[in-house]
């Protein structure tokens, strides 16, 4: 006799276990939660707490599952807000690259005190009416390095002059450096000596190379290189012999390798002895 078919009671879907925060995808918002379904008995209902039921392709998520996706909707809010970057307004002035800005008051009184330490004296003044000669210096203007009076070259007049143009940069500028400080330091003529710090994007490094080679005579400064054109100046160091009326006498190209060619040099061409 064949025994007769228990029936199976419905215990309900296995239990699972709730996703951990590291498995559930990073949403724009919390997950869409669909109402638990509903079971035929209590037991089936308790064993759908806290689980995650299959739908189709859909997920549903327990009480635990809810917690869990809040709290990394939390963590990722407080996350965007320390590492994002904070709303900046734009300027309605565009502001100009460093190379091209305007040196800051702090900046400018740091080269003077500077180039007060170095002993370094004003820069010569200058006839803003006179008329520029041929053959002379350019008629441009020029600012001093550190601060001062801006000079005009083609107004530079009355004295026999020795225009040095070099550059802190310029190696054969730091070889003949010790003799153009042997000259202004024994000239008892009436030569005047100016240098003119020529394409010197470190104005602050000038005045300490002129302060080691201990120049005392006035430094003017050329940062847009304006003198390339007007003096036709390809690179420093290039010296100018200038007589008393503003015309160039003498150009000499490249470096000097003694006192005595400076001194030759200014005898043969103005006429003094330094």
């Amino acid at each position: 006799m064949t025994a007769p078919r228990r029936s199976i009671t419905h215990r309900g879907p296995a239990r699972s276990k709730s996703p951990h925060w590291s498995e559930i995808r990073h949403q724009e918002g919390p997950p869409e939660v669909e109402k638990p379904a509903l079971v035929g008995n209590s037991t089936s209902r308790r064993a759908s707490r806290g689980r995650k039921v299959r739908t189709g392709r859909k997920f549903e998520y327990g009480r635990r599952g809810w917690l869990t996706a809040a709290f990394i909707l939390l963590v990722s809010m407080m996350l965007a807000g320390c590492g994002g970057s904070p709303t900046v307004p734009e300027s309605s002035t565009p502001m100009a690259p460093p190379s091209e800005a305007a040196p800051s008051p702090e900046s400018t009184a740091d080269l003077a005190a500077m180039k007060k330490a170095a002993g370094i004296a004003d820069c010569p003044a200058s006839d803003q009416k006179v008329a520029a000669v041929s053959s002379g210096l350019p008629d441009v203007v020029l600012p001093c390095l550190g601060g001062g009076r801006t000079v005009r070259l083609a107004g530079l007049r009355g004295k026999p002059m020795m225009i040095n143009v070099w550059a802190q940069w310029c190696g054969p500028c730091r070889e003949e450096a010790p003799y153009l400080t042997e000259v202004a330091t024994t000239n008892k003529s009436d030569l005047q000596i100016i240098g003119i710090d020529h394409d010197d994007p470190r104005p602050e490094l000038a005045i300490e190379f002129a302060q080691l080679s201990t120049w005392k005579y006035p430094q003017l400064a050329d940062p847009d290189v304006v003198l390339r054109a007007a003096l036709q100046i390809s690179g420093p160091p290039q010296t100018f012999f200038v007589r008393p009326d503003g015309t160039i006498a003498f150009r000499h190209a490249g470096q000097f390798h003694s006192a005595a060619e400076i001194r030759d040099l200014a005898r043969q061409h103005l006429g003094v002895t330094p």
